[in-house]
């Protein structure tokens, strides 16, 4: 993937800002530029951009809570109202498929999270599309024609979900029906219905749905033979994979561990792998913002 790429990605994530702001982040290198990985803005505190070796803060002039309320603004095209489902569960997708984490104070209904107000910082996740960077994991994926379900590890910021777009870009176009539950439209960045990264030309999307009605929503009525999705995160995305399992379809996911041994550690991931739900692991590393892909089986690993 080129710097020019790169740095194209910068820019269109810092569209999203309001000028004065895209103006600090402008004066950056290009070098700079090519390897950011997020926009960090926290009200009362200089903006940060997040490099591969950490943060980095910028000019002189402090966040305001009207910069960010301004980027919300350009990120929902004026249309917040319209992104309330998005924003009540902490993010929403910009032009581009920039996801935007939202921090402020929640306002709850019935126990449950109804929105967030007084917002008080943000981070800009510049979206990047690395074509390829699945091709020699995907044929490791795959076995006398059939795909053996798949979960891919890193740390958090370890390019989980970079890895997992291509893999599904890679398996979709090599004749699979996969059908994505993208809650956080962080994968596909549907809008107006059409996903503005290449998910592959076999693959149906359902995203802004919880993963695990999204997941029996897919396997009732896309017929796939994958159901990709991101983030394992709670007992009831567990509970539908199981289902979908079970169904004989193949499943592709990601988790936060460190390696195959941490994964087991967790009662979560334990249970799944016990259970044999998952055939591989696709263990992502990180040395010196170099990332390199390892495919283990998962066999008797718990």
């Amino acid at each position: 993937m080129g710097e020019e790429y790169l740095i194209s990605r910068f820019y269109s994530a810092a569209a999203l800002l309001p000028q004065g702001l895209r103006d600090t982040f402008g004066r950056l290198s290009d070098g700079e530029k090519a390897l950011a990985e997020e926009f960090r803005l926290r009200a009362g505190l200089l903006p940060s951009v997040l490099l591969p070796e950490g943060e980095k803060r910028l000019g002189t002039k402090t966040v305001s809570p009207r910069d960010l309320a301004d980027i919300l603004e350009i990120a929902t095209e004026s249309s917040l109202h319209s992104s309330k489902e998005s924003i009540k569960n902490g993010f929403v997708t910009g032009l581009g498929g920039h996801r935007i984490g939202i921090c402020g104070t929640a306002i709850m209904k019935s126990g449950e999270i109804d929105g967030i107000r007084a917002i008080s910082s943000l981070s800009v996740r510049i979206a990047k599309e690395i074509k390829d960077c699945g091709r020699e994991v995907a044929p490791k994926l795959i076995e006398n024609g059939q795909f053996l379900s798949a979960i891919v590890i890193s740390p958090p910021g370890g390019g989980k979900t970079t890895l997992l777009r291509d893999l599904i870009r890679q398996l979709s176009n090599r004749g699979f029906k996969v059908a994505l539950a993208d809650e956080r439209n962080e994968i596909a960045a549907v809008r107006g219905g059409i996903p503005q990264t290449d998910v592959g030309v076999r693959t149906d999307v359902l995203s802004s749905c919880p993963r695990d009605q999204a997941v029996m929503l897919l396997l009732r009525t896309m017929s796939p033979d994958i159901i990709a999705m991101d983030e394992i995160t709670a007992p009831r995305d567990a509970r539908a994979l199981e289902s979908a399992s079970n169904c004989g379809v193949g499943l592709l996911a990601t988790a936060h561990a460190l390696d195959v041994s941490e994964l087991c550690g967790r009662g979560l991931y334990r249970e799944l792998l016990l259970q044999g739900i998952f055939k591989k692991a696709v263990v992502i590393s990180r040395t010196k913002g170099a990332r390199s892909f390892s495919v283990q089986d998962l066999g008797g690993l718990c």
